[in-house]
């Protein structure tokens, strides 16, 4: 097959997820396009029968704001009439799945259909896709699409929720390769950070507001009075700069390291003892399930779709959002007694291998011959 996959390049789970799809998909002999702005962040080195294509949005006086939207769909169509495209998978609704509506449209004047997959995400649907300013749109889109996916059962329940629409929505979850984050051995990387035999415990995320990071700092700062740790906060934000301020005025942040983006998660994650992820919402929690398949147990909140993942008293424990005293107990639950860290190690490798990626994608393939042998008969 020749698949076009539309997403954003950046760090976000829905670029994530759509590159590791790619690969995937390229490996098992399919051709692979991704449209977007610039190469994904997951996608680096050379792949064979996978093909990037930019899209480029001139500049003119006349634009405050360059026409992205109207860019990408010509962008699509220049694709789909060059490299015989099959079909357009698009990632986050907003401006893909309206972009590639438009694609459609002007490619059925000229007697081609693409089936269009629409895969939700999250924030699309959750925060950014129902303001007002987009919510016409959004909805619309969705309902031209040949066939609407979300990433978990809870995101499907607030899609319907929060825009009328009546198409069915297909779950199919968010996935790992669990075999790229068994790295071993990993004593020397964890002698560096913790030289003194500490917990190491580690967050990531965007540092948005909703992720709660000040929630991690004082969860660990409980958990470090009971067992020396040291914290690992990795991603960037708007958030970062106040977080970062806290921690260097605090007397007890001292052991708390900032590492930035990473691109490599599988070669930090092994390290960690224990993943934090106080989260006010996730619609999966794509950074949880990173660390249960690096056999990391997960603290989170019970927020979203994180009860999907993260099973309590499994692969770890889950709280209410801002119960940072519940938080830090669990923590200290796990941390404190080494069979039963153990323990919860092998039980979230366990709970990962569900979500391995080679469970997910047939799923995908069976959608996609689905969609063809329609569009040609």
């Amino acid at each position: 097959m020749n698949i076009a996959i539309v997403c954003y390049p950046t760090f976000g789970g829905s670029g994530v997820l759509a590159t590791e799809l790619g690969k995937v998909l390229a490996e098992k002999g399919h051709n692979i396009h991704f449209i977007t702005y610039q190469q994904p962040v997951r996608l680096s080195g050379f792949h064979t029968n996978i093909f990037y294509h930019e899209v480029r949005v001139p500049t003119y006086p006349l634009f405050d704001f360059p026409p992205y939207e109207t860019a990408l769909a010509s962008a699509m169509v220049d694709v789909v009439n060059n490299h015989q495209i099959d079909l357009l998978h698009v990632h986050y609704a907003i401006p893909h799945a309206s972009a590639a509506y438009m694609a459609k449209q002007i490619l059925a004047k000229q007697h081609k259909h693409i089936p269009v997959i629409t895969t939700l995400h999250g924030t699309d649907i959750t925060l950014v896709g129902k303001d007002k300013t987009y919510s016409p749109v959004v909805t619309f889109s969705m309902e031209e699409s040949d066939v609407l996916t979300a990433v978990s059962n809870n995101l499907k329940e607030e899609t319907y929720k929060n825009f009328g629409i009546e198409k069915p929505i297909e779950v199919i979850y968010n996935f790992v390769d669990v075999k790229r984050f068994n790295k071993k051995p990993v004593d020397a990387f964890r002698k560096l950070i913790a030289p003194n035999h500490e917990k190491i415990i580690v967050h990531a995320s965007n540092f948005r507001k909703v992720k709660r990071v000040m929630d991690v700092v004082r969860t660990y700062q409980l958990i470090n009075k009971e067992i020396p740790s040291k914290l690992l906060l990795i991603g960037d934000g708007p958030e970062r700069p106040e977080i970062e301020a806290f921690t260097r005025s605090c007397k007890d942040c001292q052991d708390i390291k900032f590492l930035g983006k990473q691109e490599q998660m599988e070669d930090i994650l092994p390290i960690a003892d224990l993943f934090l992820l106080p989260s006010e919402y996730e619609s999966f929690g794509l950074a949880a399930l990173e660390a249960m398949a690096a056999e990391v147990p997960v603290i989170s909140t019970n927020a979203g779709g994180l009860p999907e993942i993260n099973v309590q008293g499994f692969s770890g424990y889950m709280s209410n959002i801002g119960d940072v005293e519940d938080m830090s107990r669990n923590a200290l639950k796990i941390l404190s007694d080494k069979e039963t860290h153990a323990k919860f190690k092998s039980q979230a490798l366990e709970q990962a291998k569900k979500f391995d990626i080679h469970h997910i994608i047939p799923q995908y393939e069976h959608m996609y011959h689905q969609l063809i042998q329609l569009a040609v008969s």
